[in-house]
């Protein structure tokens, strides 16, 4: 065949070996669902009217309902070791990253903790060190559990491969316009991929119930710090 060969770099060659281990050594599976997210949209277009603040994106909104079903699932924030299922303490919210040469997923660090301006400056600070390579150890290697957001490249929906030794990570698209019954309603679509040697269906199944009910209590989940 006739072509080019592009020769990888050392960051595309780490992300083969690492997802290749991932299919072929993590039996995977998959539990999906529908959320409503007009609340958000509208507290997030709130939060952002103000002025000398980080922007709070869907992505934060996101990670922090993803921290909050994590510390009431804690069988979703683990990792898997030789010797078993490793429960973390710590909520740390990987987040899909995507360079020029590849992907990171660098971990906003007790997560679970922030408020949501804080959560809004951490991950933009986590972006742009991302961005230029001075992240930290402990965000390459601390993440106990990642969300990849593709809503912003008009993706729909998608599976996600988890990242050993993590079991879970949760693939989200973008928003979607549609008819109700009672009006027009914004949706988007959460897809979580679960290694079933630590997870079962109904465990996913209560993260995802959990994670939408976060999600519509706008609230408590993008309350800001007093």
């Amino acid at each position: 065949m006739n072509g080019k060969v592009v020769e990888q770099t050392r960051m595309r060659a780490a992300i083969a070996r690492r997802m290749l281990e991932s299919k072929q050594h993590v039996p995977h599976f998959y539990v999906q669902t529908e959320v409503t997210v007009d609340g958000v949209r509208h507290r997030l277009a709130a939060l952002n009217e103000a002025t000398g603040a980080p922007r709070v994106t869907m992505t934060v909104a996101l990670v922090l309902a993803c921290a909050a079903a994590l510390r009431a699932h804690p069988r979703l924030n683990s990792v898997w070791t030789s010797e078993g299922l490793l429960e973390a303490d710590d909520v740390n919210v990987g987040v899909a990253i995507a360079l020029d040469d590849g992907l990171v997923a660098p971990a906003l660090l007790q997560a679970d903790r922030l408020d949501v301006r804080a959560a809004a400056a951490g991950l933009r600070e986590l972006t742009e060190r991302a961005n230029s390579q001075r992240l930290r150890p402990a965000e390459l290697t601390g993440a106990t559990f990642t969300l990849s957001n593709l809503g912003m490249f008009d993706v729909t929906a998608f599976t996600a491969i988890v990242s050993p030794p993590q079991v879970a990570i949760l693939a989200t698209g973008r928003t979607v316009e549609r008819w109700s019954g009672k009006g027009n309603i914004h949706t988007l679509t959460a897809t979580l991929s679960a290694d079933h040697r630590a997870v079962d269906g109904v465990d996913a199944a209560r993260f995802l119930q959990t994670f939408k009910h976060t999600l519509k209590d706008t609230a408590t989940l993008l309350e800001e710090a007093r």
